[in-house]
């Protein structure tokens, strides 16, 4: 037999060609990359606090604003207004990842692809 004989053709080697894998592949990565530009889109509303913060961060992990109930600006205790902060950007950037990632897996089916960055 000569080199290469055995192989169905375009199919990497794979019994029936592979091709609908390879379409399916494509598909995926469509689907990935259309999910991918809806949570640019998607907001959550995130507070701390009990509302003393708010925050509103793209599925990005992108913050578009932040509102700060002006009765916990206290001169006086900068520190905790810094750690409703520091609370309410963390909670805001795990919520926004988890989203992200919920997206993803209902496309990939629980599978972890190296490169979605999630």
């Amino acid at each position: 037999m000569s080199k290469g004989k055995g192989m169905a053709k375009g199919g990497f080697g794979m019994p029936g060609g592979g091709g609908g894998m390879l379409g399916q592949i494509q598909k995926l990565q469509q689907e990935l990359l259309k999910t991918q530009e809806s949570l640019e889109q998607e907001m959550l509303t995130v507070t701390a606090g009990g509302g003393a913060i708010t925050m509103v961060i793209s599925g990005h992990q992108h913050l578009e604003s932040i509102q700060i109930d002006p009765e916990v600006v206290n001169p006086e205790d900068v520190e905790m207004l810094q750690d409703l902060l520091l609370a309410a950007v963390n909670e805001a950037i795990a919520k926004s990842r988890e989203m992200a990632a919920n997206r993803m897996s209902a496309l990939t089916g629980g599978l972890n692809i190296p490169g979605l960055g999630l």
